[in-house]
């Protein structure tokens, strides 16, 4: 009769169960066949599993024709993970080995020839999966044990090796489901390295930011080199309101898939800040390569996207990004399949006014002809732009600013504004849809909670006409000023948020 054995593969950042099924019978002797779509990786394993089987001084019958099936078979299999599961479904047809029923129990590890279990990707979504199949028990390598604890209503337990499993399962050894080290709340605390107490002066550009960070607007800084951009944009993490258990969870599976946790951090519990150069290529920033993998977008996803020198990444590059900044996610199509991976994330783009970086500096003289400001500006599409809620101009520090003894507002007081008017989003959008904050508010939301009064439709109408604005750029300013009026603790936008709202399309003011 087959054994049965359970484990589960990653598809995208979700998890699929698998049944291993184990048959030996008559045919060519000493003969193993991996059947359900396996790939290179789980082919293999057969080899993997005979040697560490020996070696851990255990018996599976040999001398038979041995069928593996790896169901469901019309789906493909990737990965060294199903190494464990494979074995202990051999070890299940050799009755000495005394090995219990496995029906409570869902199985993942890689199979080092010695018999010792090595780490593998995407615990966390296998072990979410094993909750919602009812699986109450799941063995991981030891190095997987404390992202997969994190999921409630499972027990947990890490091995080191073969041996140690099947001494496990028969009752010769007992070990203690596996708790995480730190709680949610410690790790959740922890204090950023950065902080804006750090930035001098530049007090409208950091009142744009904590506009930007309220309400989770993709926001633009432009100005000269060594204006404070990039300073700027790497201390916004420390004033976004800490992840939620349910967005730290996804963020981690997102993570977990990619190969990115590591002994230390075994679970996201900050959000996340990605800075890739400007020479990344459509696949790097999307996803892709030939298995469909997470981009940047992806790793970013619930945190920070940084984009230096905005325009020196190639165009066609920016370009794959204006739908993923509409939907909040990106579905990578390959071969191998289709797959749809989360990319909600706050953009943030620095570039300087021209290719020398000193248009419009009334201290330095800039070199450049007006045709090639042109080219440089014109390297960033209308569209792109109109999806950047926040144009901001850093100009250069003034050198009181640098020298002056002054103190400036730390991050945790800036943190604690942005977190209340988070609150207020969360609480108006609960119950309606994914929404969570101004910037991803839908047009029926939209119409809803930007209502404006007379004198504030007659200034947007002339924002509008002035400045050519688009039907998006007109959305994003309302949503701006419904995040404006949020920190304000203001139940209706009034005229003066819907001003400085309009003054944040820097861009727009000088005909870009």
């Amino acid at each position: 009769m087959p054994s049965k054995v359970y484990s589960a593969a990653v598809v995208g950042i979700d998890a699929f169960e698998v049944e291993i099924e184990a048959h030996a019978g008559w045919g060519n002797s000493d003969k193993i066949a991996v059947v359900g779509l396996p790939d290179t990786a789980v082919k293999e394993s057969k080899d993997r599993v005979t040697s560490a089987i020996c070696n851990s001084a255990l018996r599976w019958p040999s001398g038979q024709r041995i069928t593996i099936n790896l169901a469901p078979a019309d789906v493909r299999k990737e990965g060294p993970s199903f190494d464990l599961p494979i074995a202990l479904g051999l070890l299940k047809l050799e009755g000495n080995n005394r090995l219990p029923d496995l029906e409570s129990f869902c199985l993942t590890g890689e199979l080092a020839l010695s018999g010792q279990l090595r780490s593998v990707k995407g615990v966390l979504s296998i072990a979410l999966e094993a909750k919602r199949r009812h699986r109450r028990k799941l063995i991981v390598p030891v190095q997987n044990a404390e992202e997969a604890a994190v999921v409630e209503g499972l027990e947990v337990y890490g091995m080191h090796s073969l041996s140690d499993v099947v001494r496990f399962l028969r009752g010769e050894i007992t070990f203690d489901p596996v708790r995480p080290c730190n709680s949610w709340s410690q790790s959740a605390s922890s204090e950023s390295e950065t902080d804006f107490a750090e930035v001098k002066g530049q007090q409208h550009v950091k009142r744009a930011i904590e506009v930007a960070a309220a309400g989770s607007h993709n926001i633009l800084l432009l100005g000269p080199p060594g204006s404070g951009k990039s300073m700027i944009a790497k201390r916004i993490p420390s004033i976004l309101p800490p992840l939620t258990l349910r967005e730290a969870i996804e963020t981690t599976k997102v993570h977990s898939i990619c190969g990115l946790l590591n002994e230390e951090h075994r679970f996201v519990s900050t959000r996340p800040f990605r800075s890739p150069h400007h020479t990344i290529s459509d696949a790097g920033l999307l996803g892709g390569t030939a298995q469909p993998a997470p981009g940047e977008v992806s790793l970013a996803h619930n945190g920070v996207l940084f984009l230096d020198e905005l325009p020196e990444f190639h165009r066609s590059t920016l370009e794959v990004m204006r739908q993923p900044l509409e939907d909040g996610k990106v579905t990578v199509s390959r071969a191998a399949g289709s797959v749809t991976f989360p990319c909600e994330f706050m953009l943030v783009a620095a570039m300087n006014p021209c290719p020398c970086g000193h248009f419009g500096d009334l201290r330095r003289e800039c070199r450049c002809a007006p045709s090639q400001v042109q080219k440089y500006r014109n390297r960033l599409s209308g569209p792109l732009m109109d999806r950047i809620d926040i144009h901001i101009e850093v100009p250069a520090i003034e050198l009181k600013d640098l020298t002056e003894i002054s103190t400036e507002e730390n991050s945790a007081a800036i943190r604690e504004r942005v977190a209340r008017a988070r609150f207020f989003q969360l609480k108006r959008f609960s119950g309606q849809g994914k929404a969570t904050c101004n910037a991803r508010m839908t047009s029926r939301q939209l119409r809803k909670y930007c209502v404006l009064d007379q004198s504030s439709i007659e200034l947007l109408k002339q924002a509008v006409i002035n400045l050519n604005l688009s039907a998006r750029a007109y959305d994003r300013i309302l949503k701006v000023a419904r995040t404006i009026a949020d920190l304000a603790a203001s139940p209706a936008i009034q005229a003066d948020h819907l001003a400085e709202a309009v003054q944040y399309r820097a861009l727009d003011r000088s005909l870009w």
